[in-house]
């Protein structure tokens, strides 16, 4: 599995932008960490998306970039449409959502910019949202989104046979959306095989956060993607917040000092009869009964222990990549750390150059120390 950090944690909404927090950003940290060459997860707003899709001289520039900084890009985050780091994000992240055209189009720019600058002898991913959310959401609305995986599936065998290079689409499902879980989403993508919906090319974005608020068994998960007959395309690394018990005062306190206004945090509470949901932290203090254990979206680093009585969810994530590497395509999954959360972090201590490399030697000493995690060009 090849290892990358996703570049959604900087605000960059242009060409210049990206360029500069490459420089800033992505090529100190791969100096800080000791590596000959660092992946990069691109997040590329829609604007920029078409721009580099149909202008050689600009994806030139970007290709410069990244050779200079030692930097090697195979996975791009496709799930914000742009403006992710606007004072107010929130549901704004869902759209537009798969049942309007210009998500698909999007999606199909990140493809072009991808392929042209994917590394020879590997193969390229692009995250995207699971549908939307989750109202409203009309049959109409999924028969328009049935009808845009069908095409992406087209055009992306398109593009293989075009450029030579593969380039799959991976469905991340998230809680409050269409698709909530991963059995959502392969309750979706499997029947719509016969509709055209290729699972060569579009299969499912395991975000360990995500995963871990809805409460599901990492083993159980991939299994039941691999006994679909789909594929885990990429894999987010990611960690959420774990109370065991949201009842206590001192947790109740400790959970307030999350709640801010630009992302959304879900919550789950896992009770004997099933899990209860809340759409935001700040809800679910005042609604949830806080009779059982809690996990919250809220993507934590990896590498961080909170103080008691917080914990985080990162065993989920440990779980999930040595199922994950079991599978016979492991070495294609991409496995991308996205803790896009440092700007609203209560009490961060470190700069976020030091934080995301303190993330990523996390995650080679404790995902696979013996593996590839980092491919040198």
């Amino acid at each position: 599995m090849l290892l990358s950090y996703c570049t959604n944690v900087h605000p960059a909404e242009d060409l210049d932008g990206v360029i500069r927090q490459l420089r800033e950003y992505a090529g100190p940290i791969r100096r800080t960490v000791g590596l000959e060459t660092l992946g990069v997860g691109l997040w590329l707003p829609a604007g920029l998306a078409r721009q580099l899709a149909h202008n050689t001289e600009d994806r030139a520039a970007l290709r410069d970039v990244l050779q200079a900084e030692g930097l090697q890009l195979h996975t791009i985050n496709a799930f914000p449409y742009g403006g992710f780091h606007n004072e107010v994000v929130k549901l704004d992240v869902y759209k537009p959502t798969w049942a309007e055209r210009a998500r698909l189009e999007y999606t199909l720019d990140c493809a072009e910019v991808l392929a042209a600058l994917l590394p020879e002898g590997t193969t390229g991913s692009i995250s995207t949202l699971p549908l939307a959310w989750r109202e409203p959401w009309t049959q109409a609305d999924d028969d328009d989104a049935t009808s845009a995986f069908a095409e992406l599936s087209s055009r992306l065998r398109d593009l293989r046979e075009r450029t030579g290079k593969t380039v799959r689409v991976a469905v991340e499902p998230e809680p409050g959306c269409v698709l909530d879980t991963v059995s959502d989403v392969v309750g979706w993508l499997r029947p719509r095989i016969e509709r055209g919906v290729d699972p060569e090319f579009v299969g499912l974005c395991v975000d360990t956060c995500h995963l871990a608020v809805s409460f599901a068994d990492p083993a159980g998960a991939v299994q039941e993607i691999d006994a679909a007959g789909l594929r885990i395309v990429k894999v987010q690394a990611s960690a959420a917040l774990h109370v065991t018990d949201p009842s206590d005062p001192a947790a109740r306190e400790a959970l307030a000092a999350f709640v801010e206004p630009r992302y959304l945090h879900q919550v789950r509470e896992s009770q004997p009869a099933g899990v209860v949901a809340a759409d935001d932290l700040g809800e679910a203090l005042t609604e949830l009964p806080g009779e059982s254990a809690w996990r919250v979206h809220f993507h934590i680093p990896l590498h961080h222990v909170p103080s008691a009585p917080l914990e985080t969810t990162v065993d989920v994530l440990s779980r999930t990549v040595t199922e994950v590497r079991r599978l016979p395509y492991a070495p294609e999954v991409h496995l991308d750390i996205e803790t896009y959360t440092w700007s609203v972090l209560p009490g961060a201590s470190v700069g976020i150059t030091d934080g995301i490399a303190a993330e990523i030697q996390w995650a080679q000493s404790n995902l696979f120390a013996a593996a590839p995690a980092v491919q040198s060009s």
